[in-house]
């Protein structure tokens, strides 16, 4: 019964588990992507010049350094200071 409802169902499950495929694929590289750390890296120097351009204040710099640190920390297992 199973192969049988499989190959009815299929033209309904195949498009279906492609789509689901391709979107797991695409969220794989997007987190690959956003946890490059050398994306990171680049992230904290236009932070840091957005400061010293003063576009944000100190709190906002020091939240949003926290984040990009934490997902540089969380992506390598290590600390960012070498």
């Amino acid at each position: 019964m199973g192969l049988l409802t499989s190959l009815l169902t299929l033209p309904l499950s195949g498009p279906t588990r492609g789509v689901v495929w391709v979107a797991g694929q695409i969220k794989e590289a997007a987190e690959t992507e956003r946890n490059d750390p050398a994306a990171l890296r680049a992230a904290l120097i236009a932070l840091e010049a957005a400061l010293i351009a003063g576009t944000i204040d100190e709190a906002a710099f020091e939240a949003e350094e926290a984040l990009i640190l934490a997902r540089l920390e969380r992506g390598n297992g290590t600390s960012w200071v070498d």
